[in-house]
């Protein structure tokens, strides 16, 4: 192997150590109890802006998502209070969503 190739393998190692770090060290402030459970809890609200982009009755940009082992809480600003439940409702059909804290305001 020549140095050209071995160069992005460590590059490569070297982020995932930061990466991993970084995690671990995300999941303990979060009160997580592995890193696995940030990861799964980053995954679903993944899983919930996707939802909430995909849907045309809500403004995805003005709804923020958090989620801590397994409960999503929604927050921000919905136009009307059909997109405020069309929001949760979209959260709660997520695959392994346990709950939702829906904490969008109504603004007229």
């Amino acid at each position: 192997m020549t140095n050209l190739n071995i160069r992005p393998l460590l590059l490569a190692f070297a982020s995932a150590t930061l990466v991993i770090t970084t995690v671990s060290g995300c999941a303990v402030a979060r009160d997580q109890s592995t890193v696995g459970a940030y990861i799964d809890d980053a995954t679903l609200t993944t899983r919930v802006k996707g939802k909430l982009a995909e849907n045309k009755d809500v403004s995805a940009a003005a709804i923020s998502v958090e989620t801590l082992n397994g409960t999503v809480q929604l927050s921000g600003f919905a136009k009307t209070t059909m997109e405020r439940g069309m929001a949760e409702k979209l959260a709660r059909e997520t695959s392994g969503v346990k709950s939702v804290r829906n904490d969008i305001i109504v603004r007229n």
